[in-house]
């Protein structure tokens, strides 16, 4: 860990009210060694506070709680009608916690090893229809090309198409797509370098329509005399505190692009697409693999949430083509 990593991430870390010295320990080991976002940061902040006020209600302390003490918390957010995912999240945390302490030495044990944790179930991912997203783009892009817009809304309608068609062509995560360099115009044939989690990149097919979007948003966005906000390194800049377009501003404007189309805005989100990226392709024969990749999931157990996508394509399989079946038999 260098002076300069170490002294920003216990600054990051300093925002908020310690949570004692081996919690504040442990968040700064998960800012730096394994590159844990802010917003990670801080519900692990958040669990372990919680945790650490049950205990001290209890006569003991979040370092020193035991396996008894511990089980008592999770039966307790049990009982306070605490959602069995967000319980398992919980669970986790300390886990993660503790493990660290033992490893540190700050313990001669983990109190949550013989802990048994109700696996926390995953839901199945909300998808858009392929049609539903022809619409959502098809929208977009009339839009972007309205010759009677005034020259803000043809900036907001230009890059509204651009986001729209990147998100849907990549699969970006949304912090990824909105944080996206003004350098990826530069890129030569269809595919962007991506700095996804933990800093790590990778390369990202973005295909012609998405590439021609982001390159007429680009045109839009230069034009003379037109002065925008923000940090110019950004491809969407915005006055922000980071110099390019939020999270919310750009969820807003998709769910309000999903009204326009006809399409409930509750059921849109930029995740909601991403999903629509990853369900779509494996419906069309992609390797789940590369799924994996394109998404940038370090762990292909987090892709297998769309193998539900694979077991109809393989039923759809058999029934098409086995000789036994119906269909084959016409």
């Amino acid at each position: 860990m260098t002076g300069a990593a170490s002294k920003g991430a216990s600054a990051a870390l300093r925002q908020r009210p310690t949570a004692g010295f081996e919690a504040e320990a442990f968040l700064e080991m998960m800012a730096v060694e394994r590159g844990a976002a802010q917003n990670t940061l801080d519900a692990y902040r958040r669990d372990l506070e919680d945790a650490g006020h049950h205990f001290l209600g209890r006569g003991t302390s979040l370092r020193d709680a035991d396996t008894d003490a511990i089980r008592g918390y999770v039966a307790a957010l049990a009982a306070e009608g605490l959602a069995e995912s967000s319980r398992a999240r919980r669970l986790s945390a300390l886990r993660q916690f503790y493990r660290f302490l033992y490893v540190e030495g700050h313990r001669g044990d983990d109190p949550t090893g013989p802990i048994e944790g109700a696996k926390k179930k995953r839901p199945l991912p909300k998808v858009m229809s392929e049609e539903e997203v022809d619409r959502l783009l098809d929208l977009a892009a009339a839009e972007a090309a309205t010759d009677r817009l005034s020259s803000s809304a043809r900036l907001r309608a230009a890059r509204l198409h651009a986001l729209v068609e990147l998100l849907y062509a990549t699969g970006l995560r949304v912090s990824e797509l909105v944080a996206l360099p003004r350098s990826v115009l530069r890129a030569t044939g269809q595919a962007i370098v991506v700095k996804g989690k933990g800093g790590k990149e990778r390369m990202v097919p973005i295909g012609e329509a998405a590439g021609d979007a982001m390159r007429r948003y680009a045109d839009v966005a230069g034009e003379p005399g037109r002065k925008l906000e923000g940090n110019g390194r950004f491809l969407f800049p915005a006055a922000s505190e980071t110099g390019h377009l939020t999270r919310q501003a750009f969820a807003r404007d998709l769910k309000a692009l999903a009204a326009r189309a006809g399409i409930t805005a509750a059921k849109i989100s930029p995740h909601v697409l991403r999903h629509a990226f990853a369900s779509h392709l494996l419906k069309h024969g992609a390797d789940l693999r590369a799924v994996q990749e394109l998404l940038g999931h370090s762990d292909i157990s987090t892709t297998q949430i769309y193998t539900h996508v694979l077991e109809e394509r393989l039923i759809r399989l058999v029934t098409d083509h086995h000789p036994l079946s119906p269909l084959s038999r016409d």
